[in-house]
């Protein structure tokens, strides 16, 4: 008897603090509601499913100074940047950089920033995000409707970023992408670039871009290529780079 009546205590302890903490035994998941048009774009794309089977992502930009490669861990962003005069990164917790006299760069700002323009449309699923229709955009008389992407309060570096998804409407394959620029100021901007999507291949199931053309723009409308930046050696896969490749060089300098 005074057993149970121990028993009886210690459940009730733990059924309270249950209550009073908001633990479940079976812990709610939220679901995402992305808008059906967006949907099918990301199946385009490979889908969703795919994309979030996969865990590490690799790749070589094209540059004359000789190529940059950029090492991601897709479930947590920590990312490992070599380049001809510096090499950079977020180990999760902190980002660094290593660089020479050469380098003017500002390596948080460009942390994932690659990458979120050659993981397009699949970053577009992530967590804390807003989706609305936007006007559509016209290129050589072809009309592409689009969806404006804001982000909730404190969602990553810039949660005053927006983008703006275009598409082809009979094929739902990506075709543009307009974003605007807040990290240095921290206000949202009026002031769009946008980049043009229309050359791709398949990696592990997961369609990507062979390269991204910058487009120049005058009076709002699209004119005529800016820059292209093409990519090499692209790797995506269901196996983990290990967290050695994400840790800081030896001189790395801790960006706050």
């Amino acid at each position: 008897m005074k057993n149970l009546i121990i028993l009886f205590v210690i459940s009730n302890f733990i059924f309270a603090c249950k209550q009073k903490t908001g633990i479940a035994d079976h812990p709610q998941i939220t679901k995402i509601e992305y808008p059906t048009e967006l949907i099918k774009v990301f199946e385009n794309h490979g889908g969703l499913d795919k994309w979030k089977s996969m865990k590490a992502m690799s790749y070589e930009i094209v540059k004359e100074e000789g190529n940059e490669k950029q090492f991601i861990d897709l479930h947590n962003r920590r990312e490992h940047i070599e380049a001809s005069n510096f090499t950079s990164g977020f180990d999760g917790k902190e980002y660094w950089v290593e660089a020479d006299t050469s380098y003017k760069g500002n390596a948080k700002f460009y942390t994932n920033l690659i990458f979120y323009f050659y993981a397009m449309p699949f970053v577009l699923a992530d967590e804390g995000i807003n989706y609305e229709k936007t006007d559509p955009i016209v290129f050589e008389g072809k009309s592409y409707p689009g969806y404006r992407i804001s982000y909730g309060d404190g969602i990553g570096v810039s949660p005053e970023d927006e983008y703006f998804i275009h598409y082809d409407s009979e094929t739902h394959e990506m075709a543009w992408l307009g974003y605007t620029v807040t990290f240095f100021s921290g206000k949202k901007s009026e002031k769009r670039s946008y980049i043009r999507y229309n050359d791709w291949n398949k990696f592990n199931g997961v369609k990507l871009p062979n390269s991204l053309t910058w487009f120049k723009m005058e009076k709002g409308e699209l004119i005529e290529p800016k820059k292209t930046r093409n990519f090499d050696k692209v790797l995506v896969s269901e196996t983990s780079f290990p967290d050695s490749k994400f840790e800081k060089t030896p001189n790395a300098i801790i960006i706050e």
